[in-house]
């Protein structure tokens, strides 16, 4: 009767986990009771299995659910009740059924192949950590606790999409970010509803204050001391199992100035860094559609030695300037896409050997000019130099190639007035999207375009509301 009891629960069991091939089932018979073991064959420890529970089971006389939370000692055991049951095996649990007991045991044993943290090829440092997350919420959280022995670490976990249930971590610490932002994010998060959650992207447009804008308005880092830097100046961390991807919020635009490596260097020279950061920033998305301007409409305006170059050199092109800039950039545009697309050992080579070979036999065949050549390339180059906003920069440096084409020089200028205009009234959680410049907060210029010694940053950020201002006397 014992045996019958238990095994149906366990068939029951199984039959909610629709009989999946790597679903392990165990009846083990003793003298007075009878214990059932349901588990994930491809998600547990085996020899955990066999060594931390059954043989403790078999070995043991008293078969309660007492006796078996205490001589199991090899992982985390909880009691939990029916319903719970095929949640806790899906999550790697092994669940123990016992005749006569109306609860079960969940025995966490959970193990599965993982990528050891190495350093991210987007963030690479010279000097500094070189540890990178991966794809295993765990290990991420461990490599965010080491950087905080304290017990004001928080991590709230949540369980999101229908049929994916993705673990999902909001970190933060108690006592310096702000609880009001806390509670929006968990809200948000908790709001989502959708089949699955496979990477930390899925969620990004729906913690997003203005989904359908270009630029990017949630952090994303790869590696954990920007995460805990982030998080000690009052930002929430939100950790996704099965993504080495990493977001932070409150977000704002000069965030993607800065790199690890200004801190790990003379603030100096992180300062003249940032600035060509910026300097960049406007050759990759102005540039392209100022030379078609002048080129176009303005040629009054460019130095006479210039201007005769240019026009010896596109003699006799069969293209305008506005198409011929338009398809070198097209050109660029599809070698970079090649070469993200084909093997690494081929890749490299691909885009170097395409881009020397197809734009010298394009100015020797006289399709294309070595001036745009040269001004396409730089802006396609300087688009890197802030490679988590290339997308974004490259949508732009469209936008303003063809507004440049069109209207010229004054398109030129209006454009960049309005866009101004459009990041200085966006925000991300209460921070002004342009803070500390537009509104020009004094306190955060420590820690801007320019940078001050780490000595001098007494206050954290002011451009978002936290609860702690001063970190350090």
């Amino acid at each position: 009767m014992l045996f019958y009891d238990v095994q149906n629960k366990v068939e029951k069991l199984k039959a909610q986990l629709n009989t999946s091939s790597d679903v392990g089932t165990r009846i083990i018979e003793k003298a007075a009771a009878c214990i059932g073991l349901v588990y994930l064959k491809s998600m547990v420890d085996n020899a955990l299995f066999v060594d931390g529970i059954c043989r403790p089971i078999i070995a043991s006389e008293d078969v309660s659910l007492q006796n078996f939370s205490t001589i199991i000692s090899t992982a985390e055991v909880t009691q939990i009740e029916d319903s719970q049951a095929v949640e806790k095996v899906l999550m790697g649990n092994v669940v123990i059924i016992m005749s006569g007991e109306k609860n079960m045991l969940a025995v966490d044993i959970l193990k599965y192949p993982a990528r050891i943290p190495s350093e991210p090829p987007t963030s690479s440092v010279i000097q500094g950590p070189r540890e990178g997350f991966t794809e295993d919420i765990r290990t991420n959280i461990t490599l965010i606790r080491r950087r905080f022995y304290n017990k004001n670490l928080v991590l709230t976990d949540l369980f999101v999409g229908k049929y994916s249930n993705t673990r999902i971590t909001v970190a933060y610490l108690n006592g310096v970010a702000n609880k009001k932002v806390v509670k929006e994010i968990v809200d948000k998060l908790n709001a989502i509803d959708v089949d699955g959650i496979i990477d930390s992207h899925y969620i990004i447009k729906y913690l997003e204050k203005h989904p359908r804008s270009l630029f990017k308005q949630v952090g994303s880092m790869e590696k954990p001391d920007i995460i805990a830097a982030k998080m000690l100046e009052g930002r929430v961390a939100i950790i996704i199992d099965g993504s080495p991807i990493v977001l932070t919020l409150p977000f704002l635009f000069f965030e993607e100035v800065q790199a690890s490596n200004d801190y790990y260097n003379s603030y100096i020279y992180a300062s003249f860094i940032r600035i060509v950061r910026l300097l960049a920033i406007m050759i990759a998305v102005v540039v392209p559609g100022t030379y078609i301007a002048l080129r176009v409409y303005h040629q009054n305006i460019i130095p006479i030695k210039f201007l005769i170059t240019i026009t010896n050199t596109t003699k006799g092109l069969p293209f305008t300037p506005f198409l011929e800039m338009l398809f070198i950039s097209l050109l660029f545009q599809i070698l970079y896409e090649v070469s993200l697309r084909l093997p690494s050992y081929l890749g490299l080579a691909t885009s170097i050997v395409g881009a020397l070979i197809l734009g010298d036999t394009g100015v020797k065949a006289g399709l294309i000019s070595p001036p745009a050549v040269i001004v396409v390339a730089l802006a396609k180059i300087a688009l890197y130099t802030v490679p988590e906003q290339a997308y974004q920069l490259t949508i732009l440096q469209y936008l303003f190639l063809f507004i440049g084409g069109s209207l010229g020089i004054i398109g030129i200028v209006g454009l960049l007035v309005y866009l101004v205009l459009y990041l200085a009234s966006l925000d991300s959680y209460g921070a002004p999207y342009l803070a500390p410049y537009a509104p020009r907060v004094y306190s955060d210029l420590n820690d801007g375009v320019f940078m001050e010694p780490t000595n001098n940053m007494k206050y954290r950020p002011q451009s978002f509301k936290t609860y702690n201002k001063k970190r350090q006397k």
